[in-house]
């Protein structure tokens, strides 16, 4: 028996694979419903730059307590996720600026919140490390600071290095600027951040659309977050 062989190219195998994925949208009622008190969450953003606005709104409005936040910044007074700190929603906080909300400061100096100040690339790197399977980081970053208080001290060919332990989640919630029907994620201009790395380091990812379009309307290599990291879709309304 004779086999004919055919040849696909990249942009048919890559729309093939989408098409096997399963339908990924929900309402915004379903996603907050899956976020339980006591759950571990991953925020993408820069002082609110390519964050999941909308999500986070209703989890302020939904009441969900004790929560730990991995974020880059605790934004502004009244804005994004600072307004679940404000509500008394947080009980623990990983993240490397928190100078614009005045209730992170004001919790974290009453002892309501526990402030885990890291330094931005340090952050940066324990969330990827956690999606890349890694045990840690080693970073000269912190050595000799209160940083290191608490922290191996590894040394490497004569220089000491911080081991910087993995960080992941529970959920990651994250804003997209075009999101397909499978999953695949480009973020626009600096809304890419932390976006990435973090929907490698949370069991269960959540994406904010900004725009929902057809698989293969975004371009392979604009594809920032592959569809398989995805778990669920909400487009914005």
């Amino acid at each position: 028996m004779q086999i004919k062989q055919t040849r696909l190219s990249k942009r048919e195998i890559y729309k093939n694979y989408n098409h096997c994925n399963m339908k990924k949208n929900i309402t915004l009622q379903e996603a907050v419903a899956l976020i339980k008190d006591g759950s571990t969450i991953m925020i993408g953003g820069f002082l609110g730059t390519g964050a999941p606005k909308q999500i986070v709104d209703a989890l302020v409005e939904s009441g969900v307590k004790n929560l730990t936040i991995i974020c880059n910044d605790t934004v502004f007074d009244g804005k994004g996720w600072s307004k679940l700190i404000e509500n008394h929603q947080v009980k623990e906080i990983y993240a490397s600026y928190i100078g614009g909300s005045k209730a992170s400061i004001e919790q974290m100096n009453n002892g309501d919140l526990k402030m885990n100040l890291v330094p931005q690339g340090t952050l940066a790197e324990r969330i990827r490390a956690k999606g890349a399977g890694l045990g840690g980081i080693l970073t000269p970053t912190g050595i000799g600071t209160v940083v290191q208080e608490g922290k191996q001290i590894i040394n490497v060919d004569g220089k000491d290095y911080l081991l910087e332990k993995p960080l992941g989640a529970d959920f990651a919630l994250l804003g997209g600027s075009i999101v397909d029907e499978s999953g695949n994620v480009f973020y626009r201009g600096t809304t890419k951040n932390f976006n990435p790395m973090m929907a490698q380091a949370a069991d269960t990812v959540i994406v904010e659309a900004e725009k929902l379009v057809k698989v293969g309307e975004i371009e392979p290599e604009s594809v920032h977050t592959p569809a398989l990291f995805v778990d669920y879709i909400y487009v914005e309304q």
